[in-house]
């Protein structure tokens, strides 16, 4: 397996993937046309100079998605943040790389939020003042925000109601964002609600889940449901600065009891705070008490709200399985330290693709396993044959290993691991000696990370049967389109074992199985 084969492989499937992600949503058409445009050139190539394909067509996958992607990913984390400054000074940069979706214009809204969050109001609302258009995305946002910022929710309601059609509202999720907010600020709870109801298929089509998110926390937050509202700002939108989640969290414990005198912590939020557009946000809640649930709420209400609930928490269990983000996964960054340091002894020994060297630390050869050097069903698991071999497993153990690790436990994990590895090597061993391939040699952590895919699928397939997860559901569709494409690349180089995958997969599965807690 050599490094072009593996860019050729990384470009068609991340393009693809993106481009069918992308092709039907409004706001990100510049992604599936840079996708689609990358994956042509890429596909011509293959066909003119194969032995280049790959390196090219990596070369401008890395700087026209990869770094694109990433880069306002960091954005948008900055901007949650409230660092404002930072990320303005990052998408100057980044838009270049990919001007379109309106990205170009980005900054512009970033500088007036960041000079909003300064105190200098005047000088925020003048620089957004030249694109306060309804024509156009950036002059429909930079309304709102003039609204937003000096919290005028009820004038940013009725200029919603009566000037924005339903046709461009569901284009922007941000903009919907706005409107729902400004509901229940207003204390049209059964109205924020049926909203949500009415906006939310148009959300989750967007491809940006924090929109989304940012609708369950204004419908738990205003509704009360504290307990709920601390589990999101815990997990889906973690990324918020500590004041907004200190607000919200106020706001929430404020709407169970609307009668009650404003907090004292929320004085103290107002005074240690030197967001003035968050100060406007606080003053505005200390001057208006919160609608009463108890009192508003309708009895469809109640279950929208109820339903708002489940998917929270079927978000915190299910959600986002792939991303690419550290986390608190103490069992998986222990495999990726020993897997290292076992390749730092291959290289001190003789070189990770000297064979000798793989045999003599336990490369699994059968007939030594059935001659009783059972212990190379251990080590095999953790030899690698090369650099790239040794990266390409660590990737998939770093973006898979946390989702199992945290819904397994750290012990569960670890028998899913060791069980799936020495599992596939095991029965890798038995088929080869029965099909008379005693001397085929194998190494890798492969079988055992294939085995924490099928963990991953189990657990999936238990929350769509046993809790109707939607969420689940779609994770799980993924997950076998990712099975899919993985064997047709087994298939495909032959370096790589197809068995050992489908036998760690299905070891993986079935001891994820059982190992599930009970709900």
């Amino acid at each position: 397996m050599t490094l072009n084969q593996i860019l050729l492989w990384t470009v068609f499937l991340s393009c693809f993937s993106l481009m069918i992600r992308t092709i039907y949503s409004n706001q990100h058409r510049g992604w599936s046309f840079v996708s689609g445009s990358i994956l042509g050139v890429t596909s011509g190539l293959f066909y003119l100079a194969p032995n280049l394909a790959g390196i090219i067509g990596g070369s401008l996958w890395a700087v026209f998605l990869l770094v694109p992607l990433v880069g306002f990913a960091k954005v948008n984390k900055l901007i949650y943040q409230e660092r404002y400054r930072d990320a303005r000074r990052l998408a100057a940069y980044l838009r270049w790389l990919h001007p379109a979706d309106g990205w170009l214009e980005q900054p512009i809204i970033l500088e007036a939020l960041e000079m909003g969050q300064q105190g200098k109001m005047t000088q925020a609302l003048k620089n957004l003042h030249p694109y306060e258009k309804v024509e156009t995305p950036i002059g429909r946002n930079a309304t709102a925000l003039l609204f937003l910022m000096r919290a005028r929710w009820q004038e940013l309601l009725q200029w919603i109601q009566h000037t924005i059609p339903e046709s461009l509202l569901i284009q922007d999720p941000y903009l919907v964002t706005y409107y729902l907010r400004a509901l229940g600020e207003m204390g049209d709870l059964n109205g924020l609600l049926w909203t949500i109801e009415r906006y939310e298929r148009h959300l989750r089509k967007q491809g940006q889940p924090i929109p989304l998110y940012l609708a369950w926390l204004f419908a738990l937050a205003f509704c009360g449901q504290t307990e709920d509202v601390a589990c999101l700002l815990g997990s889906s939108l973690a990324t918020l600065s500590p004041k907004v989640k200190t607000f919200w969290r106020l706001t929430a414990q404020m709407a169970t009891k609307p009668n009650h005198p404003v907090p004292n912590q929320l004085g103290q939020l107002r005074d240690d705070c030197p967001n003035t557009v968050l100060n406007h946000a606080i003053a505005w809640r200390t001057r208006h008490p919160l609608a009463n649930p108890r009192e508003v709420l309708t009895g469809a209400s109640w279950e929208m709200l109820w339903r708002i609930k489940t998917e929270v928490r079927q978000e915190v269990r299910y959600g986002q399985p792939l991303l690419i983000t550290p986390r608190k996964a103490h069992g998986t960054y222990i495999l990726i330290a020993l897997n290292c340091l076992v390749f730092a002894l291959e290289i001190r020994l003789g070189g990770s693709t000297n064979p000798l060297t793989l045999d003599r630390m336990g490369a699994l050869i059968p007939s030594q396993v059935w001659a009783g050097e059972v212990w190379r069903l251990v080590a095999a698991n953790f030899l690698h044959y090369g650099v790239l071999h040794l990266l390409t497993n660590l990737i998939g153990l770093y973006i898979l290993g946390p989702f199992a690790e945290l819904r397994l436990g750290f012990e569960r994990y670890c028998i899913t691991y060791f069980g799936a590895g020495i599992g596939a090597m095991t029965a890798f061993s038995a088929i080869a000696l029965i099909f008379g391939n005693p001397e085929q040699r194998l190494v890798g952590a492969s079988a055992a990370i294939m085995g924490i895919l099928g963990a991953i699928v189990a657990i999936l397939l238990q929350g769509w049967l046993r809790e109707k997860s939607h969420i689940a559901a779609k994770r799980l569709c993924w997950f076998l389109v990712i099975i899919a494409l993985q064997t047709s690349f087994d298939l495909y180089i032959p370096e790589v074992s197809f068995l050992a995958h489908a036998l760690g997969l299905g070891f993986g599965f079935i001891i994820g199985t059982l190992l599930l807690p009970k709900r």
